[in-house]
């Protein structure tokens, strides 16, 4: 089985095209126009062992929101479209990642409910051109568009940088558990039968 998707979403205000494979190399090639979530896709997919290629334009001459919004709709389509019906994956996942001082707790379940619960505060406003709210912006699209519930949780650190990366790493290692498909399992991990 192949799981991989293929998306193209085009907005008034982005154009982004992704291909994702869930069960690959760790292979990226990211052109977001956003250089700091450049930086976070790809060790995302580096540490989630997912290939990834985004290519995605936006207004980013009136500021990064939209398109980092928007890739993280993207990306929460991919997955969706490359699961399928969920049939034989293990549906959750956590990790607990070090980044330096910093130290980031994330689960997720693939339930098919949406829901986010964000406990990172970041005291900076920004990473160079960054601003850091945007990562709850980029984590929320996420969870609303795969239909899973996510759980970030910062449980220290200092450095807006090094926060950002354990939360990333950390999101790439609990995807990568929860969609791993477990020969065990019959159907799907519910008794509805049904995610």
């Amino acid at each position: 089985m192949t799981r991989t998707a293929d998306i193209t979403r085009t907005t008034t205000e982005t154009r982004i095209q992704m291909a994702l494979t869930v069960d690959g190399s760790g292979q990226a090639v990211i052109n977001s126009s956003v250089p700091f979530l450049d930086h976070m896709l790809t060790l995302f997919a580096r540490h989630g062992l997912f290939d990834l290629t985004l290519q995605a334009t936006g207004d980013i001459d009136i500021d990064f929101h939209h398109t980092v919004e928007d890739v993280g709709i993207v990306l929460g389509q991919a997955f969706r479209e490359a699961l399928g019906d969920k049939q034989g994956i293990k549906r959750y996942g956590w990790a607990r990642i070090p980044m330096d001082e910093a130290l980031a707790d994330v689960t997720v379940d693939l339930s098919g409910r949406p829901y986010l619960v964000y406990n990172v505060e970041i005291a900076a406003a920004t990473v160079g051109s960054f601003d850091t709210e945007l990562a709850r912006e980029f984590f929320q699209a996420f969870a609303n568009s795969c239909g899973c519930n996510l759980h970030l949780n910062l449980l220290y650190g200092d450095n807006a940088h090094h926060i950002i990366e354990a939360c990333f790493k950390a999101f790439a290692r609990a995807m990568d558990s929860a969609t791993a498909a477990d020969s065990r399992i019959s159907g799907v991990m519910s008794t509805k039968g049904l995610l």
